[in-house]
């Protein structure tokens, strides 16, 4: 199935840099699956308020916990940003002025939807699978007052805009980039790469349970 290519909207139009964005919905992909934690940002009594939550996406939705905003979010006409950013490395150039970030971010726009029945045990599926693979399966079903007391909501994969920066520096050695000794100013980059640590069993667990097996794998 070939998925259509991200919007071309205003607020998704890339205006600055064109050349770190991307059109492909597949990039807009491999952001999201490569994080579980965006900032939801929306108007609360008139007043801005952004929001870190965990997410959880499919091919048309990102679902996320919405309920430090649900006053604002449960309204038909409200509209909101969810912005993923990942840091994949500092770019130390020469000069200070041309150092940078080498990153991937999405920035999705819309009116999201407040899940109930099915619907919401589905999304709480994605969701979870998604920061956790194997656990729905795992873990205890939740409850009729936990889905109760559960405020999640689905944002359209509609309108998005992604931007990646990657690489070495871009600016080119001058004839002043030298040391005091002669050297040249070194430039590069220090890459960043998240690392999951051993886990750290419940102090309350028997301490003959044993680790399921899918939280192994990573």
């Amino acid at each position: 199935m070939t998925l259509p290519d991200l919007s071309n909207t205003e607020r998704t139009r890339h205006r600055r840099i064109r050349e770190q964005g991307r059109t492909d919905r597949g990039d807009l992909f491999e952001v999201l699956s490569a994080g579980f934690v965006c900032h939801l940002g929306v108007v609360v009594d008139g007043a801005p308020m952004v929001v870190p939550t965990v997410y959880g996406y499919d091919e048309s939705s990102l679902f996320f916990h919405g309920s430090v905003a649900s006053r604002s979010l449960t309204q038909p006409a409200s509209e909101v940003c969810v912005t993923v950013t990942h840091v994949d490395g500092l770019v130390l150039s020469r000069s200070v002025f041309e150092h940078g970030v080498n990153y991937r971010s999405a920035m999705i726009y819309g009116r999201p939807q407040v899940l109930t029945g099915d619907a919401l045990l589905a999304g709480l599926r994605v969701l979870t699978e998604h920061c956790a693979p194997g656990q729905w399966d795992y873990a205890r079903r939740p409850s009729r007052k936990e889905l109760a007391a559960t405020t999640l909501l689905a944002l359209p994969l509609a309108e998005a805009s992604v931007k990646v920066r990657s690489g070495p520096p871009t600016d080119a050695a001058e004839g002043d980039d030298l040391l005091p000794d002669g050297t040249p100013r070194w430039a590069g980059v220090r890459p960043l790469t998240p690392l999951w640590s051993p886990l750290e069993p419940d102090p309350a667990l028997p301490p003959s349970t044993p680790i399921p097996p899918h939280l192994l794998l990573r």
